[in-house]
């Protein structure tokens, strides 16, 4: 099955045979729809369609066979809502994007995707259940197109929004070199495409002594593009890493980055900006990637995409991640630091002053006519980013003297995409194809300044030159002269239980390699992390003090701490406020707004289930609280408080109340 699929048309609650379905989802009966629809709230509400989601209560209490739960996909007030309701744990409403028209133009660009032709799960897919048949199955959608491979729990902080890194006592997973080299294979080898990029990731992957091998080792084996996900703190202790970390092969860190102040960058704030001047020393390139939370750090993204544009010789992108809020958490909680796409979106056009605005995004999945346009050129399956239109949207950022310039403000993308779909019609209708590509290319070339408007466009820039080779060359390599001569803007929101969407974990492309030999897609590996990630892990790792004793060092020694003069962080913290558009904290509107609906609610009764209302949430509140473990004080203090509701690397733990995707 490959396959796209309206989910954009809104529908009367009563039209429940004309409402779409995912295609994920067997035999989909119209009495479980009905019983969704009862669940709606009054007023004016339309209808998406019916999918799956997961249970937040089942996950959290390992209740594999029971997690997966019907699902209804609704607009109110302009917003994607999704409500599901568990037997057991009840109903749960989520905010899934808070701008319907937003939606509506990303869903236009769905790619279907294409078939995986050496699963590694044996099973039809009559068989697949998923998620629990994760590792990818003959349902998958999408081809690796960045792969994943940890290197260690280990790591030199002690945040308090991530439970990733190895805890005291706990046991240490680091794979060896044998067995990173398999995992990169077996993402290399996907048929029809294979992995091409790769990030190293962790805990911190600096921390490693063979990093140089590894990457070594990735690039013999076929990689071309190998990523570093990193806080950066070690590479601003010293050049000659970065300069190694280069020569090896690796061209492109990863770098979390959450804010322009201690309070919301605790992290790394201190030490960034040595990471990036060792970095331009060493020529090497770094996305930021800001782990966007409510109420914690969404006052400050324009702020961020200013400082990367102020150091756009080094900094390529900006990759901005909404919260993934893995774990049980108070529903109040929750809805202040939900924060999805077009939220975060609507406050950077906000806080840019419309710079880069609401109207310059574009899903990922819009590159296909880019993808089906060199695959009719080379006659092969090419590289293809083909991930669920609602996972992520990004746009280009020219300089223009100290001005920022969006991509769409002077290149008509929309109609360059339609012209390019012609011609790659054209060209797969021809009985000649080999004499009808040169002047297919030609056509192309003569024809693309049409879609440039040349007054708008930077001076200096060779737009239609980069363009041409990007799209006459191939589809990964040509894009490298963007990404030299703009800032990247990126949005990716991993999910969680909350707002887990069966059909986008069909399209994930974002996988991770496990040692044993599967390879699972993101939000499998995180969002059920006891199922995959630390089942995995717990397998392949060694006791503390085992590691301890095979290599002579103390885990302890691998923390990191600070030592600055009022001189280092004044100096720091000033060339930080440059950037700032406000001194203060900004309060920042919520993407729940006013909406009141339910999280977590007790089981139902029969009759409740098919009720038209909502049933109200009991003491919610208390109970979960009750629930959660009191966790080891951090070293790096919540700037919001003493509850974890935040998240970055990667996912959680049974423990965390909250996660996100930086990792």
């Amino acid at each position: 099955m490959v396959t796209a699929y309206p989910q954009a048309i809104a529908r009367d609650k009563d039209e429940i045979s004309l409402i779409s379905t995912s295609p994920y989802v067997k035999d989909y009966t119209d009495e479980r729809k009905k019983a969704l629809i009862a669940l709606l709230p009054q007023g004016d509400v339309k209808v998406l369609k019916f999918n799956q989601s997961l249970c937040p209560g089942c996950v959290d209490e390992e209740k594999w066979d029971t997690m997966k739960i019907d699902c209804v996909v609704y607009v109110k007030d302009n917003k994607v809502w999704m409500t599901k309701q568990c037997s057991m744990h009840g109903a749960v409403t989520e905010v899934y994007w808070s701008d319907y028209d937003m939606y509506k133009k990303a869903e236009k660009f769905q790619d279907p995707g294409i078939k995986i032709l050496n699963p590694n799960i044996d099973k039809s897919e009559f068989e697949i259940n998923c998620p629990t048949d994760c590792g990818l199955c003959v349902e998958h959608e999408s081809h690796t197109g960045l792969g994943n491979v940890v290197l260690t729990n280990r790591c030199d902080l002690t945040c308090w929004y991530c439970f990733f890194y190895a805890k005291e006592g706990e046991p240490i997973y680091e794979p060896t070199l044998d067995q990173i080299k398999f995992m990169l294979k077996r993402m290399r080898d996907e048929k029809p495409v294979g992995a091409n990029a790769v990030q190293l990731t962790g805990g911190e992957p600096t921390l490693r002594e063979d990093l140089v091998d590894i990457i070594k080792a990735g690039k013999e084996i076929g990689y071309d593009h190998i990523q570093l996900n990193t806080n950066g703190i070690n590479l601003s202790q010293s050049l000659e890493l970065c300069q190694n970390i280069k020569n090896a092969g690796s061209h492109v860190l990863y770098m979390s980055f959450d804010g322009m102040t201690p309070e919301t960058n605790p992290k790394n704030y201190w030490e960034a900006q040595g990471a990036i001047e060792n970095c331009r020393k060493a020529g090497l390139g770094i996305v930021l990637v800001p782990t966007v939370i409510g109420g914690i750090n969404d006052h400050e993204l324009g702020d961020i995409i200013r400082f990367g544009f102020g150091n756009i010789d080094t900094i390529r992108s900006v990759n901005f991640q909404p919260v993934s809020l893995v774990g049980r958490m108070p529903d109040k909680l929750r809805r202040k630091q939900r924060i999805t796409i077009p939220g975060a979106i609507k406050k950077i056009e906000e806080q840019t002053d419309g710079q880069v605005g609401r109207e310059h995004w574009f899903p990922v999945p819009c590159a296909k006519q880019v993808t089906d346009f060199v695959e009719a050129m080379k006659e092969e399956p090419k590289y293809r980013l083909s991930i669920h239109f609602a996972c992520g949207m990004a746009t280009y950022v020219f300089k223009d003297g100290d001005r920022m310039v969006a991509l769409p403000e002077f290149f008509d993308i929309e109609g360059f995409f339609d012209y390019l779909g012609e011609l790659t019609r054209e060209l797969n209708s021809s009985k000649h194809k080999s004499i009808r590509k040169p002047w297919v290319v030609m056509k192309l070339m003569r024809n693309i300044g049409k879609y440039v408007n040349e007054e708008k466009k930077p001076k200096d820039l060779k737009f239609v030159r980069m363009l041409t080779g990007a799209v006459s060359g191939t589809n990964y390599h040509g894009l490298a002269d963007f990404h030299k001569n703009s800032l990247f803007v990126g949005m990716m929101h991993f999910q969680d239980p909350y707002n887990w969407d069966i059909d986008r974990i069909h399209k994930c492309d974002i996988h991770y390699a496990t040692p044993d030999g599967r390879v699972l897609p993101f939000c499998t590996f995180n969002v059920i992390p006891a199922l995959y990630r630390d089942k995995v892990q717990r397998k392949f790792s060694i006791p503390s003090d085992e590691w301890e004793r095979r290599t002579g060092k103390k885990l302890v020694d691998d923390k990191h701490h600070r030592r600055l003069t009022k001189e280092q962080m004044f100096a720091i913290k000033s060339n930080f406020d440059q950037f700032r558009k406000y001194k203060e904290k900004q309060k920042m509107w919520t993407d729940w707004g006013e909406e009141e609906a339910p999280a977590v609610l007790p089981a139902l009764s029969a009759a409740a289930q098919h009720s038209n209302d909502f049933v109200p949430l009991g003491a919610l509140g208390a109970a979960v609280l009750g629930t959660l473990p009191v966790k080891q004080k951090p070293t790096m203090e919540n700037p919001a408080g003493s509850f974890s509701g935040g998240g970055c690397c990667g996912g959680s733990s049974s423990e965390q109340s909250g996660g996100c995707g930086c990792h």
